[in-house]
């Protein structure tokens, strides 16, 4: 080889090293952030890496008005609906330039679930979460910490090359399994995150208002501070365990339409790294549109009070000869209005016996194990009507004590004479001593004692108000008609429990609960402590705030 052949050779292979090594920081991925959320002070550090694209999940015209230079627009309007064939969602990544190892910034507003649905169709369609971020507070952040903006055009970037393999059904839930999970709400949590006026049924966006049973209420809004940006991990986490929400349970998000949903999906998935969270993308929308018209909640559990059809089919006799019915009935009238007729196979505890029991666990115990009440069952309380001190006041002992269940009767028994119920009456005194003595109405048969073995329930009662107990602040709620002689100090609202009541002691609505809550400026997020003069009062409250779904609920009964 003669020396001028390897001098250019030389040369050559100098310019391949060169051109290399000068296009290492143009090739290299950009280091992304630490964690699903891009800050405003990394976007603009690292804005102008040719490896990151921007896309703008506004709606059209906030995006022509201002968008981040070199934006992308993504409107999710008009992205889909999500079920777009891979191919033609590749089209559309590769349009926007995306390559195998892009790191993708998702912008919206701020505060909003545009970024974060965006977010999740990206991981559904199988981008990995690793290659996404969303700016944390959106434009609302990014121009608050004077982030440059333009309302010109973004010119076409050259075509990627990323491919998308199968949907990652992981992340998605769909109807069958959505409804599954609602006979199970130990081992999943239906999370709603829309605002409470859909939850309790005064606002709707199809033909019924209200929630999937069991649906816990968490609002898209809960996630986000003031200025936009996701709460801290910790806040977050506060929420969450405020509200019984654990890793351990199957998470699946829901809303009306599968955006707002997106919200708590990405919280607890991406930034709190709860391993099994989905999200329903046809949410309420398929809820309500499927034929077997599946039920919607208002309350938050309505299964607190039972109407007369129901305890007429799971109190019949027939079903408590077979050892079907799970359920104890309990008519805590006095003994004398018991004598004179009651409910079929009731028994008679005393409202009077059990509040002289209220502070003994056991002796409360022992006075239900020889009424022959299985701590195992459901309670249901018959007094003279409905939600009233008597039966409220009953409900929280019987839960203080570890019944598995307890629920209120909400018609008395003239009512369910009324309905053609059968009615356990004293048999009349014939006028001569028959020859034959008649057998006893199984219907009338004495209780048999069990073994009760009491589990009392801890924080329900509160005997210092002075003491915080709750993961929140503590809001005192005088419950009474007229405020209590004796306050303790803090926060206290007056919401008499009569308002609360209609005048056949059946609950109120729940939108018109909820009306009178959000009006006083009640938190979700509270240790609740209600009061009274009267303890029975505090106890319809009690029942009240637990209807509504408050998580944290106690009563204060000054000494």
């Amino acid at each position: 080889m003669s020396t001028q052949n390897k001098f250019v050779r030389l040369w050559l292979l100098l310019c391949i090293w060169l051109g290399a090594t000068l296009a290492l920081p143009a090739l290299a991925a950009a280091p992304p952030p630490q964690g699903a959320l891009a800050s405003v002070a990394w976007l603009k550090e690292n804005l102008a890496r040719p490896d990151l694209v921007v896309l703008d999940a506004s709606p059209g015209p906030l995006y022509r008005k201002q968008h981040i230079p070199g934006a992308l627009h993504a409107d999710f309007f008009s992205f889909g609906t999500w079920d777009m064939a891979p191919a033609a969602l590749e089209k559309r990544l590769r349009a926007w330039g995306i390559h195998p190892q892009t790191q993708i910034v998702i912008v919206d507003e701020g505060g909003t679930y545009l970024a974060p649905k965006l977010f999740w169709g990206l991981v559904h369609y199988g981008i990995s979460s690793q290659r996404l971020n969303i700016l944390d507070g959106g434009m609302a952040r990014w121009t608050a910490l004077a982030g440059e903006v333009t309302a010109q055009a973004t010119a076409a970037p050259t075509a990627g090359t990323v491919s998308m393999p199968q949907p990652d059904k992981a992340v998605r839930v769909r109807l069958p399994e959505f409804l599954a999970a609602t006979a199970d709400p130990r081992g999943n949590v239906m999370l709603e995150a829309l605002d409470p006026s859909y939850y309790y049924g005064g606002a709707a966006f199809f033909d019924r208002g209200g929630h999937v049973p069991h649906a816990t209420m968490m609002p898209a809004d809960d996630f986000f501070n003031a200025d936009k940006t996701f709460k801290s991990a910790q806040d977050m986490q506060r929420m969450l365990d405020h509200l019984g929400i654990k890793p351990e349970q199957q998470v699946h998000t829901y809303c009306g339409g599968g955006g707002a949903a997106a919200v708590p999906y990405f919280a607890l998935k991406h930034l709190l790294n709860y391993p099994r969270v989905t999200l329903f993308q046809e949410s309420q929308l398929a809820w309500l549109q499927d034929e077997r018209e599946l039920p919607v909640w208002t309350y938050a559990a309505p299964h607190l009070v039972r109407d007369s059809a129901w305890l007429k089919g799971f109190a019949s006799p027939m079903l408590k000869a077979f050892g079907l019915s799970r359920l104890a009935v309990i008519d805590i009238r006095k003994s004398e209005d018991f004598k004179l007729g009651h409910l079929p196979l009731a028994v008679n505890v005393p409202a009077q016996e059990m509040q002289a029991q209220w502070q003994q666990p056991q002796a409360l115990a022992a006075l239900l194990a020889q009424a022959g009440v299985d701590p195992k069952h459901e309670a249901v309380l018959v007094s003279e009507g409905g939600l009233n001190p008597q039966s409220a006041l009953a409900l929280l002992m019987l839960e203080s004590l570890g019944q598995h269940k307890v629920s209120l009767y909400l018609d008395n028994l003239d009512r369910w004479a009324e309905l053609g119920h059968e009615v356990v009456r004293p048999a009349a005194k014939p006028a001569v001593s028959p020859a034959v003595t008649p057998a006893v109405s199984p219907a009338a048969a004495p209780a048999v004692a069990v073994a009760y073995v009491a589990q009392p329930r801890a924080g329900l009662w509160v005997s210092d108000p002075t003491v915080a107990q709750g993961r929140f602040p503590r809001v005192f709620i005088a419950s009474g008609d007229k405020p209590p002689a004796k306050v303790p100090a803090g926060r206290v609202l007056h919401l008499p429990q009569s308002g609360f009541v209609n005048a056949g002691g059946t609950p109120k609505a729940a939108k018109e609960i909820w009306r009178v809550l959000e009006n006083a400026g009640v938190p979700r997020y509270a240790e609740i402590v209600l009061f009274a003069d009267s303890v029975g009062d505090a106890a319809i409250n009690y029942v009240i705030f637990k209807m509504m779904g408050f998580a944290d609920v106690k009563v204060w009964a000054p000494a």
